[in-house]
């Protein structure tokens, strides 16, 4: 069974974080919904922060024909910012499942 959201919908499309780099060198935008001080504190390269807060005005900025991966601590906030953008009309969002703790686990290059 999947993970659901607040509403009981299903949330899916999640990735593992070392299919997240051959996404990226395909296109995908690499977005890190955590806030400054866990980004500045180490983040994913290439990933761009736009907190989980300030998201829904963020999404219209970017085009819907783009793959988008999010990513956060632990894969919980950015499931939560793939639902937003999956209602927002991004069919091609993605979450990088168990954020940066999986990340590091999977030995993965972290940027300070």
């Amino acid at each position: 069974m999947g993970l659901m959201d607040l509403l009981g919908r299903k949330v899916g499309g999640e990735i593992e974080p070392s299919q997240v780099k051959e996404r990226q060198a395909a296109g995908a935008l690499l977005i890190d919904v955590r806030e400054d001080y866990e980004y500045q504190a180490g983040h994913a390269p290439g990933a761009k922060l736009v907190p989980l807060g300030r998201l829904s005005q963020h999404l219209p900025k970017l085009s819907k024909d783009h793959e988008v991966v999010f990513i956060c601590q632990s894969g919980s906030r950015s499931s939560v910012a793939t639902d937003m953008a999956r209602r927002a009309g991004f069919t091609r969002a993605l979450n990088a499942k168990g954020g940066m703790n999986a990340w590091s686990r999977a030995g993965l290059p972290i940027k300070r």
